[in-house]
């Protein structure tokens, strides 16, 4: 079925699924431009008539649950969810993403980053999705499923109708091979080691049937293994290493089951590439496949590491749809006169959704000096003046934070509020032995001066400035350098850094797995950049596992995020006041505007997926343009508050902790 992933890290976000009938195509006429489908294979449907309904083939669905399957039917009422019904095919969207991805392979070095995410959530599906809103668990490559009585064991019934772009179907096979591929280190992402050794290698029962056993009892490992487990192609992938792997895909892509695909000549490295829409997508016709998937092409043009330029090329029309950051906050409070936003051809709205907002500030690397004394990394997080920047150059539209997950119920509320407090950090570094100083006021500590380098983006300088300032009145030379983001994140994989400014997407369901597990602190490509050992957290790593219970979840949860703030190992910073987004005057949006688990990383892929191109308003915008006339609309921003009234509306739809 059609699936739209958010994963960050290695765990699932958020799962966008679309619904019966044919999707309503646009008149050739009405399109903004001359788009080509890919529609390379015409498969018959159905399953191989050699496989009896008892081992998944045709029949299957009338003994599922006399076998002990279960599947998900949406009601009506919830369709709405799914996507809205007057969405229709055909069109573009462009968007300017401020990176082009180190490779596009879908996993392995350098794949885990918001920008590959967006990629394999349109080309790769899963065996099973989870609900838009209630997160429960939905078919996708997986008609049906079936969780032993003692959750250890999973078997799944792959879709009959279900095939890669290459023509092949999906078997069990390919979920054996993609998990030995994940499982194997040479493809140097240990943190999907750590994931996925926590099962057996899956068994293939029957050309549809995969039986999965757990190793140890962990509430998650259905939704890893299924929910989160993208599914390659057996033929493709089966026979390689994991350094075959690394070597066969860089910049080319496995076939995929999705309904995008990127081709070979819509690739200009580092400038742009394009998923284009595939008209042979197995599950096009599919009850939860009628109204996502919507355009033609999704088109990403980069430009890097400049919002403003960013902004100002959206305002030109070069892209259909922005979402304002910290630079370019002053342009969301106050470029009201331009015409594109005063005669409402540009909408502008702040949408709060449900999704986590993810952190960001400065990590320490703790293995080396003078970070792995704790007291030097107290008085750093005493120096940023986060209170000053929010208000003077975020405008109030931010708000800091002091947790490893803001803004959810995870979020230990007894944490230590940290304020800027110099005089604190001085008595501390002096406490640490830098307590002398040389003739340019730097501490020095054993003859040498306290200077550290930090490697950063260059938009990011303007929030880190005064942090370096405040550092140098303290006696602490702050150098920047600046460096791209591949360069930057491939240092930070190999732990060749003091300080690091990240950012991360959040977690419906937290992984401090992956993160803050202690056996990873001493291992390069994966999440613990800052060389996080703490038996503590490892135990309530532990008991994490098994905790079925939702308020079980959050005590431990809670638990690790006091660990966390007693280890000082960042300096959080500040996330903003709902998502803030623009858009031309020329798409069919749903009244929610963005799903209900919308994340701050991943609004242009959502929109891609869920909005629609509508030629009736493209035509209204472009005479309005061409005469110099006013739309009629909202001018001013609009805020959205769908999801956050969603629980007085539908009380079913509350979050029960």
């Amino acid at each position: 079925m059609k699936v739209l992933l958010h994963i960050a890290a290695a765990a699932v976000a958020l799962v966008m699924m679309g619904c019966p009938s044919q999707k309503r195509a646009l008149s050739p006429q009405s399109m903004s431009s001359k788009t080509y489908l890919w529609k390379k294979h015409n498969i018959p449907p159905g399953a191989d008539p050699s496989v009896p309904d008892s081992l998944g083939g045709a029949g299957f669905e009338l003994i599922a649950e006399k076998l002990g399957f279960s599947t998900y039917v949406p009601a009506p009422a919830e369709m709405k969810y799914f996507g809205d019904p007057r969405a229709r095919t055909g069109g573009e969207i462009h968007i300017i993403s401020n990176q082009f991805p180190a490779t596009f392979r879908p996993v392995g070095q350098n794949s885990s980053t918001v920008y590959n995410n967006e990629i394999n959530n349109f080309v790769y599906e899963t065996l099973l999705s989870t609900h838009p809103v209630t997160r429960e668990f939905v078919p996708a490559l997986a008609s049906h499923w079936k969780i032993s009585p003692d959750k250890m064991t999973f078997t799944f019934r792959i879709d009959p109708n279900a095939r890669f772009s290459n023509g092949l179907p999906v078997t069990a096979e390919d979920v054996r091979a993609t998990w030995r591929l994940l499982m194997d280190e040479s493809i140097l992402e240990p943190a999907l080691q750590v994931v996925f050794s926590k099962y057996e290698e899956p068994e293939v029962l029957s050309k549809y049937l995969v039986r999965v056993r757990c190793k140890t009892l962990n509430f998650r490992n259905l939704l890893y293994f299924a929910a989160s487990m993208q599914i390659l192609c057996a033929a493709e992938i089966g026979n390689l290493t994991g350094d075959e792997f690394l070597d066969r895909f860089n910049y080319n892509m496995p076939s995929g089951t999705g309904e995008y695909i990127i081709l070979e000549q819509d690739v200009k490295l580092g400038k742009r590439y394009v998923l284009t829409r595939r008209d042979d997508y197995w599950a096009k016709n599919y009850p939860t496949a009628r109204y996502v998937g919507n355009f033609d092409r999704i088109v990403y043009e980069i430009v890097t590491d400049n919002p403003l330029v960013e902004y100002e090329r959206f305002k030109k029309g070069q892209a259909d749809i922005y979402r304002f950051n910290m630079l370019t906050t002053p342009k969301w409070l106050s470029d009201t006169t331009s015409d594109a936003i005063q005669l409402g051809w540009i909408r502008r709205a702040r949408v709060y959704t449900d999704g986590p907002m993810g952190t960001g500030g400065i990590a320490f690397n703790m293995r080396k000096p003078p970070f792995d004394d704790i007291r030097v990394r107290k008085a750093f997080a005493y120096l940023f003046p986060r209170e000053q920047i929010v208000q003077k150059l975020l405008f109030g539209e931010y708000e800091p934070y002091d947790s490893q997950y803001p803004g959810t119920v995870y979020a230990n509320p007894n944490n230590p509020k940290v304020t800027f407090n110099p005089e604190l950090a001085n008595r501390l570094l002096d406490e640490a032995g830098w307590n002398q100083r040389n003739a340019e006021g730097i501490r020095i500590k054993n003859g040498q001066p306290f200077r550290i380098e930090m490697s950063i983006q260059p938009p990011v300088a303007r929030y880190v400035t005064p942090y370096q300032q405040e550092l140098r009145k303290a006696g602490i030379d702050l150098q920047l350098k600046y460096e791209d983001w591949i360069t930057l994140i491939k240092n930070v994989d190999a732990r060749n850094f003091s300080l690091f400014y990240f950012g991360y997407s959040g977690l419906l369901i937290p992984n401090p797995e992956t993160s803050l597990r202690s056996d990873l602190a001493d291992k390069p490509d994966n999440n613990n950049i800052q060389g996080i050992k703490n038996k503590a957290i490892d135990a309530l790593i532990a008991a994490y596992d098994t905790a079925f219970s939702v308020r079980d979840q959050v005590r431990i949860i809670r638990a690790i995020d006091s660990i966390c703030a007693a280890i000082w190992f960042n300096v959080y910073s500040w996330n903003p006041r709902g998502i803030r987004i623009a858009y031309w005057d020329k798409f069919g949006i749903p009244e929610y505007v963005l799903p209900r688990y919308t994340q701050l990383s991943y609004v242009y892929s959502v929109a891609a997926a869920t909005w629609w191109y509508d030629p009736e308003k493209a035509e209204r915008l472009r005479r309005a343009m061409q005469r110099g006339e006013e739309l009629v609309g909202p001018k001013g921003i609009q805020e959205v508050r769908y999801w956050k009234e969603l629980a007085t509306r539908e009380p079913k739809y509350a979050f029960q902790f």
